[in-house]
């Protein structure tokens, strides 16, 4: 997947959702997913990232994003309701979504951490994609390609002290892919998630901030998969935890 060579039309046509679309590996997926054809949804709660990204996706010459500001920090249901809505009316169609947003609170102690930060830290990273994949199934269903890709977190996979909440809510998050891969039946939609492991992004910077980030893989060394995933070719490889190597 890493090595893939996606043809320069892989998703010519298709609409893609990308949360957390302002930057880090949102952004480099929205970017390269606009390069191969697509109409891309950025969505995220900073407005003026959104519009970089739309402005970098027009200057380039791909297809007129659409831009969805949402905190998913907030979100309910009937927002995400409205969301799928006007996907559905404005562009017709959903062939795909990328959750890329997440939520850190801090590296710290079971003893110093709290309810409320919790509950952030769950609402983003684990309720708010079951919630959007929830409201976007039927768009998704009438897709012959309709594919989800969750962007989980080594320490979801293999918690380890002073993560606290966030590794627990991106270990819901893969308890949630499990269980939604298993009620999902082929052909569509289908749903993946990868676990980048260490990469030179945003959150790393929170989490390691005063490591060399030069000798990190960059968001963008993950596009390859991103696309494969996505793309057509990608339904071999559904149901499946994706973990790329350095």
């Amino acid at each position: 997947m890493q090595d893939y060579q996606a043809p320069a039309d892989l998703l010519r046509g298709r609409v893609i959702l990308v949360t957390g679309a302002g930057q880090g590996l949102g952004r480099a997926a929205a970017l390269a997913f606009a390069r191969h054809g697509a109409c891309v949804i950025l969505l995220g709660r900073n407005v003026a990232k959104l519009e970089k990204v739309y402005d970098d996706i027009v200057a380039a010459g791909g297809p007129q994003p659409a831009i969805f500001p949402m905190d998913l920090a907030q979100a309910t249901d009937a927002d995400y309701a409205a969301m799928a809505d006007a996907i559905g009316y404005q562009l017709t169609r959903l062939d795909g979504i990328l959750h890329c947003a997440a939520a850190f609170e801090g590296l710290a102690p079971q003893h110093l951490e709290t309810v409320d930060a919790w509950l952030r830290l769950f609402r983003v990273n684990a309720a708010a994609p079951a919630a959007i994949n929830r409201a976007c199934a039927p768009l998704l269903q009438a897709s012959e390609l309709g594919a989800v890709i969750l962007v989980g977190e080594t320490h979801g996979h293999t918690p380890a002290a002073y993560w606290g909440g966030f590794a627990v809510s991106k270990a819901a998050l893969e308890a949630y892919f499990k269980v939604q891969a298993d009620e999902w039946s082929a052909p569509a939609p289908r749903i993946h998630l990868l676990i980048p492991g260490p990469i030179n992004s945003p959150q790393r910077m929170k989490t390691h901030p005063g490591e060399t980030k030069t000798g990190l893989p960059q968001v963008e060394d993950l596009v390859p998969t991103l696309l494969y995933l996505i793309g057509p070719e990608g339904s071999a490889a559904r149901s499946r935890i994706i973990t790329p190597t350095p």
